[in-house]
């Protein structure tokens, strides 16, 4: 479904990526690892068309999405639920109105129908009782999770797309997250996940890639990654105090 051939990309004279190649199908489970500013959520941004590489291709279902126009981007878009670190919930609207909408912008749905949706979707991550609470009246881990519900809305994705999704989170809300991560891929839908957290990034994910100095050292399974001789990636999990 996702390939990267080639690909670099730079902040200005800060290179992030460069010649980055993976192909990843849409039905695995990919965590992407690496310090922070290391290029990960980069990585998601490129796959969406919000940034474009300054050399390579980026490839989605067989097409090349660098000449695409922001038109032509929507529906690459819609093919994945993606969450980023922040959580994006709009600040004035309740947590019910933040999924509804949504369901009102990208669907014909009557308010019978988005009222429920709403509590169906708020239902499947344990929060419907939370509807009419803000946005600052959420726990980290509520928030993280309307935030991923919100995204599922108004479509059905391909695929999911995360961004340091236990960042900030205490170690409860953090297995919760892990375990909605994994439910909702539960019918076969793949997603790739961006962290430091290795230990998170084991609970949830079969294939791991890392970056380290804007280059892609490592891409394996659980077993190779935890029995890496690659000094980087040693030093790396060592510094987070995780022990295979």
């Amino acid at each position: 479904m996702i390939t990267f051939d080639k690909v670099s990309f730079a902040y200005g004279t800060q290179e992030v990526l460069h010649e980055v190649s993976f192909s990843i199908n849409a039905d695995e489970r990919v965590a992407i690892l690496g310090g922070s500013g290391g290029g990960k959520t980069t990585i998601l941004k490129l796959i969406l068309g919000l940034i474009r590489p300054d050399s390579g291709k980026i490839i989605i279902d067989g097409e090349d999405i660098n000449g695409k126009t922001e038109d032509e981007l929507r529906a690459v878009r819609m093919k994945f639920s993606i969450v980023f670190q922040e959580g994006a919930l709009f600040d004035s609207l309740n947590v019910k109105e933040n999924v509804a909408f949504c369901l009102r912008e990208y669907t014909k749905m009557s308010e019978e129908e988005i009222d429920r949706k709403v509590r169906e979707l708020l239902r499947l991550v344990g929060v419907e009782q939370a509807m009419e609470l803000m946005p600052e009246e959420l726990s980290g881990g509520m928030h993280r999770r309307v935030a991923i519900v919100r995204s599922l809305a108004a479509y059905e994705p391909q695929m999911f797309l995360y961004d340091e999704p236990s960042t900030g989170i205490d170690p409860v809300n953090v297995d919760q997250i892990c375990r909605l991560i994994l439910d909702l891929s539960k019918d076969g839908k793949g997603f790739i996940i961006v962290t430091h957290k290795i230990v998170d990034a084991l609970k949830v994910a079969e294939r791991f890639l890392f970056i380290k100095n804007s280059r892609m050292v490592f891409d394996g399974n659980r077993n190779q990654l935890t029995n890496t001789s690659i000094a980087d990636i040693q030093v790396f999990m060592n510094e987070l105090h995780y022990k295979a």
